[in-house]
């Protein structure tokens, strides 16, 4: 297996069209149990952390560019304000060696059903910068992940950075596990709150192929809201409306039974932390002036 260490992003480029097949490495949080435990045996590994550009974030034309490197400390000591459904998810990851290493291009490249970063990101209407050789492209964040731990990524491009609006309600992020920290989810959700255009993002995490957003559920609580007068209001939240969104969120979900969980178990919790992080976030929006 070669070993490359690109010092620039043209040079890795340059790497990833030469060894299609090479896996890049950044925090190696994910790709080095692969290769301990011989799950996985590539031509060759593209060490990107030489290439600064990858661990910077920034505001540009009004949203925030994460360097595809930005680790989950950084999203939660950096990023807090900008991303707050992201850094709660980020919290999740976990031990702090862990966060201090893994990246949120890293979670993404493995699209694992289970990757915390999933719901938040789709929750919030990410995109997905990638480029190849042949020139960059982006890709929203709900059409990256095709199948279980498979991506939208053709063999020669890497995941330069994420793009996403800055928070302009309230947002949160939930996640069962069999305990409380260093955990592999049951099940996720993460939700934002969109004001402007009276809108509830959503997205679902470990209770299907891939992750994915409830659409539906989505709609039909930012319709109600709007119907009901709240979003002018900030009325308090009727329970009703709070169950049936959670009740739509399960529906929109496709477990299976696994060793974390049933897809039973999968359903009822994802209907339970939905509904949660409805109320939660909905009890923030009405404190703000």
């Amino acid at each position: 297996m070669d070993f490359l260490r690109p010092d620039s992003w043209a040079d890795a480029l340059a790497a990833k069209a030469e060894y299609p097949d090479a896996v890049p490495i950044a925090g190696g949080t994910d790709v080095m149990v692969e290769l301990n435990f011989d799950r996985r045996r590539p031509s060759a590994l593209i060490d990107l952390t030489r290439v600064r550009d990858l661990s910077e974030s920034y505001e540009q034309d009004g949203l925030v560019r994460l360097g595809a490197g930005v680790t989950y400390a950084q999203l939660i000591i950096e990023l807090a304000d900008q991303l707050p459904g992201l850094a709660m998810a980020s919290r999740t990851v976990g031990s702090p060696q862990i966060r201090n290493r893994g990246t949120v291009g890293g979670n993404l490249g493995t699209a694992s059903p289970a990757g915390d970063c999933h719901p938040a990101l789709l929750a919030a209407g990410a995109e997905v910068e990638v480029e190849s050789v042949r020139g960059p492209r982006r890709i929203p964040v709900s059409d990256f992940y095709l199948g279980v731990k498979r991506n939208a990524l053709q063999p020669d491009e890497l995941i330069r950075a994420i793009w996403i609006a800055p928070a302009t309600g309230p947002q949160q992020f939930s996640k069962i596990g069999a305990r409380n920290a260093m955990v592999i989810a049951v099940c996720s959700f993460g939700l934002a709150l969109h004001p402007g255009r009276k809108a509830v993002g959503t997205g679902i995490g470990s209770s299907a192929p891939t992750p994915r957003v409830a659409a539906m559920a989505g709609a039909f609580a930012g319709n109600a809201l709007e119907e009901a007068g709240l979003w002018e209001s900030r009325g308090e939240l009727p329970p009703s409306l709070a169950r049936e969104f959670g009740t739509q969120v399960s529906a929109a979900a496709d477990p299976i039974d696994d060793v974390r969980g049933s897809a039973a178990y999968r359903l009822h919790s994802l209907s339970v932390i939905a509904r949660r992080c409805l109320v939660w976030a909905w009890n923030d929006y009405r404190k703000v002036a």
